[in-house]
């Protein structure tokens, strides 16, 4: 393809304000060299200031004039004008990523900072097949999937866009991590191991399997969890008579590294455990592991220091602490990794409880609470689900979506939080939350038997009309409406 553009100027000019003049589907455009070269060095678009001074006709280029007018727009602004509502945000994505102007679209549509007082569903995101989502994951950086449906893994970038879908050989996939951009580490509750795929290439790169020839008990250990730090990969298993372990596996080497805290798993205090967390200020290892029957929850709470195969803290309940609620155990647990803080919700009251992961002892707990009378009383802890994010306290009941947001730094640790309904009626009405989690100021969420994943966003000044357009479930579809970005 010829040259993008001509530079042309009729006096002497510095190199940042000579004039530059585009040719975009027959229509004339005419900007600088600096806002040209605020699309970054590598942009196709900074290729044409290494042009003659002296070539006065500009160059045509075959693409859409009226996209590239918003792309102008957002480089001297560095905002999207009112223009981008008439594009789908795969439309403008498509155009900035052939101009190599996609990092400065990607900072003008991220979400604005995740405020869940304000947090609104904005879309569902509906796998092609399959779409009672088994399990997902979000990157905590710019928000893209990594979604398990049924045996097959569909990946949905920054912009919420699919990226395309990669078919495993399991039947269910029950845990996902994604550990580098390329790969990532699943497991299922009916097949045996944690198995490494690479996305970008759709094949299996490798498998870790827990087996010890000395004893007859480890044999299948399915993955019920999975964590990561910078050079470690974490997941707990479980094998047919209980007996389970948490895995150290090499990110480098896909190869396991050590064993940690292995349990017979013949009472609650020793099963395995269903949540993993790293802390990368202290390099614990938080895991939590939670029953519920006929009496009630059960569970507890450990941080393990991988490096030297030791438990530094732990609580179970019910009955620990000198004043733990009696009968009251944790329906769930979540840990605040920018915070340092530990969460839990009650089973029966329903009430939050907060820890200082910095000053664990026997009673750790504070229990938050809410000047508000009219919020107080929000029902049990029973099918309650847990998940911190951006300092903030997110907690699915039942069908009901709430956040706890942090008001103050410094107090009474009771008040420095306070409660807000996410959620319209017709939220409520779709389903028992089953998961929640936050990636790039989003929050995703999914449903017991509805099909997709729920995207909430807080909401924004400028918008687009969203390219995705989903069902909220197979039985109620919903109309497209324009998203904020």
């Amino acid at each position: 393809m010829a040259s993008m553009a001509c530079l042309n100027s009729s006096a002497p000019a510095t190199r940042s304000n000579r004039r530059v003049k585009l040719n975009v589907g027959g229509k004339l455009f005419e900007t600088t060299a600096s806002t040209i070269e605020s699309g970054g060095p590598d942009s196709l678009l900074a290729t044409l200031l290494n042009r003659p001074l002296n070539e006065l006709d500009p160059v045509f280029i075959d693409r859409d004039p009226e996209i590239f007018s918003v792309l102008l727009s957002l480089l001297r602004s560095n905002r999207l004008s009112s223009a981008a509502r008439r594009f789908s945000k795969q439309e403008l994505a498509d155009e900035a990523l052939y101009y190599g102007v996609e990092s400065r679209l990607r900072s003008a549509m991220s979400p604005v900072p995740l405020k869940g007082a304000d947090a609104s569903l904005v879309t569902t995101i509906l796998p092609a097949a399959d779409g009672l989502v088994s399990a997902y994951t979000a990157d905590d950086e710019d928000g893209s999937l990594c979604v398990a449906h049924g045996g097959q893994i569909s990946l949905y970038d920054w912009n919420l866009s699919h990226a395309g879908t990669v078919r495993t050989h399991l039947d269910e996939i029950t845990s996902i991590r994604r550990i580098w951009p390329e790969i990532a580490a699943v497991g299922s509750e009916s097949a045996a191991g944690l198995h490494f795929y690479d996305l970008s290439k759709a094949r299996r790169v490798g498998a870790a399997h827990w087996r010890d020839p000395s004893d007859p008990r480890i044999y299948k250990a399915r993955v019920a969890a999975i964590a990561d730090s910078p050079g470690s990969v974490f997941a707990s298993f479980d094998c047919p008579h209980r007996e389970n372990c948490v895995l150290l596996i090499d990110k480098s080497t896909l190869q396991i590294s050590s064993t940690l805290g292995r349990q017979s798993g013949s009472c609650v205090k020793t099963m395995v455990p269903g949540k993993l967390t790293w802390l990368p200020a202290d390099g614990l290892l938080v895991g939590s592991a939670i029953v519920s029957g006929a009496f009630g929850y059960s569970g507890y709470i450990r941080l393990w220091d991988s490096r030297l195969d030791k438990v530094v803290w732990e609580t179970n309940e019910p009955g620990s602490g000198r004043s733990s609620r009696f009968g009251d155990s944790f329906a769930d647990v979540g840990v605040d990794v920018e915070g340092m803080k530990l969460f839990k919700v009650c089973s029966k009251s329903g009430d939050v409880g907060m820890a200082d992961l910095r000053n664990l002892g026997d009673d750790p707990w504070v229990y938050l609470h809410d000047k508000n009378p009219s919020m107080r009383s929000s029902g049990g802890g029973e099918d309650c689900v847990l998940h911190c994010y951006r300092k903030q306290v997110f907690l699915g009941r039942d069908g009901e979506l709430e956040v706890w947001s942090r008001v103050a730094e410094e107090g009474d640790s009771e008040n420095l939080y306070r409660r807000n309904f996410m959620d319209k009626v017709e939220d409520m009405e779709r389903g028992v939350i089953k998961k929640i989690e936050g990636g790039g100021n989003r929050l995703f969420l999914s449903r017991e038997g509805v099909e997709g994943i729920e995207v909430w966003e807080s909401s924004n000044c400028s918008g687009a009309i969203s390219v995705l357009t989903p069902t909220i479930n197979s039985k109620q579809p919903i109309k497209k409406k324009k998203e904020t970005f």
